[in-house]
């Protein structure tokens, strides 16, 4: 049928009533099967020759690289009651703005006038200081006196000992003249006996010879016992020095114990005026604990204590600030038997939850909606979960991250590895053999010499 005309007849004639019709249509049928088969097989052995990226899966979440600038509990470092809350969840604070209000609940703080109180007594200690210091020199011009008393007495008792040593050397030289003094009247009377017995002398003459023997012999006793009485001053006054010694030796021990006595009560009265003084700054401290302030500036994003009337004690968690200002990086974990193929700067597409992305894990430049990251750390122990964990940072170099994303949101991570034929990969599947992770010798050396950290490896 040509059609060459608008007038149809084919609602008149049947062609599957002709068996010449449906031979031909059977055959049409056959070899456009064939084609599609054909050309199928022939696409899919085409496509195995495609490169292929290999590539390890592994999940994670968004986080940050410095621990400052993760969530925090904002915490009391006292304990205390809950009295006012000067924030809302949600709310954003500025560095050292107050969060909550707190009042005291230790017996022990209190009085009202409990700094006023603690001021008095640090100033009565600080006079008691200067009291004892007072003492102290006192104690000490008192014993320069004794000892310069001492001395004065020694020298007034030496002097004395040297006057008896004098008047004994007169005394026994006087003694001598007057033992010559009576030798001499013995003499004489003897003479004058003699001379008397001859009777040359008269009886008067010879009695005036026995007095001045008698008066000689008196002066001679009398001398004897001035000498004695000499000799029994110069004992007494070497005894005297002695006892001088020892007298002023107990007031100068005395006067040193009083003085050690005093210091020691100056010392003990600054270490107790020391302790106040840290016991005031301590109070006044505390004072400024009342007043919980942000630590930094951020978001308050969960109250956790609540009401007010609450009693919390110290490092209780009161509430939960986000920072505004954070660098994010990506946590995720690898199987041990993966972390040989990674190496610091590796490079890394993210998937993002809630970011729409088609994702073709071994094409990554034909997959959409992803971003790049490269390795910046890997941990050098397992977890607790049998995984490792790496970090991710932003690659500069490719698309940004969303500034939308935030800390806490799930990603899927795809490490890129090497390049390889697709049929390779299929048959690395089949098999269960591992990644190929092994590099040529120049490019490790290149890899060596280009990434710091590497460095220590022989």
């Amino acid at each position: 049928m040509l059609n060459i005309t608008e007038n149809s007849i084919s609602k008149f004639v049947n062609l599957e009533d002709f068996g010449a019709h449906k031979l031909l249509k059977k055959s049409r049928i056959r070899r456009v099967t064939f084609l599609l088969t054909a050309g199928l097989a022939l696409g899919i052995l085409i496509g195995l020759f495609l490169p292929w990226t290999q590539n390890i899966t592994a999940k994670g979440y968004a986080t940050t690289r410095s621990p400052e600038q993760r969530p925090q509990a904002i915490q009391s470092v006292i304990a205390g009651r809950l009295e006012k809350w000067h924030v809302q969840e949600g709310d954003f604070v500025e560095k050292g703005d107050t969060i909550v209000f707190i009042s005291e609940v230790k017996s022990e703080y209190f009085d009202p006038e409990l700094l006023a109180r603690t001021s008095e007594q640090v100033e009565a200690k600080s006079q008691s200081i200067v009291s004892y210091g007072q003492k102290v020199t006192a104690l000490q011009n008192q014993y320069k006196a004794i000892k310069e008393s001492l001395k004065l007495k020694r020298e007034q008792n030496v002097n004395k000992i040297l006057q008896a040593n004098n008047k004994i050397s007169i005394d026994s030289i006087d003694l001598v003249a007057f033992k010559t003094n009576l030798e001499i009247a013995k003499n004489q009377l003897s003479r004058s006996q003699q001379l008397y017995d001859k009777g040359l002398k008269s009886l008067t003459e010879l009695q005036e010879k026995e007095l001045k023997i008698q008066a000689a012999q008196a002066k001679v006793n009398v001398q004897e016992n001035k000498l004695l009485n000499q000799k029994n001053d110069l004992i007494n006054l070497t005894i005297e020095l002695l006892a001088i010694d020892n007298e002023y030796a107990d007031k100068l021990a005395k006067s040193q114990s009083d003085q050690q006595s005093a210091l020691s009560a100056k010392l003990e009265s600054t270490a107790a005026t020391s302790k106040l003084r840290n016991q005031l700054s301590n109070y006044n401290e505390r004072q400024k604990f009342y007043y919980i302030t942000a630590p930094q500036s951020g978001y308050i994003t969960k109250a956790i204590t609540k009401g007010v009337g609450e009693t919390i004690k110290e490092g209780t968690d009161i509430a939960t600030i986000m920072p505004s200002k954070y660098d994010l990086a990506i946590e995720s974990y690898i199987r041990p038997q993966d972390l040989p193929l990674l190496n610091l700067g590796n490079n890394v597409r993210l998937r993002f939850d809630g970011w729409p992305a088609i994702v073709i894990s071994g094409w990554p430049k034909a997959s959409t909606g992803i971003f790049s990251g490269n390795i910046v750390a890997m941990d050098q122990f397992i977890g607790e979960n049998g995984l490792y964990r790496i970090l991710i940072s932003p690659d500069e170099s490719e698309k940004k991250w969303p500034n939308e994303l935030r800390v806490g949101t799930g990603v899927n991570a795809f490490i890129l590895l090497k390049e390889v034929p697709i049929w390779y990969e299929v048959w690395r599947q089949l098999n269960g053999f591992p990644l190929d992770f092994y590099q040529d010798r120049d490019e490790n050396k290149t890899n060596l010499k280009r990434k710091a950290p590497l460095k220590s490896v022989k």
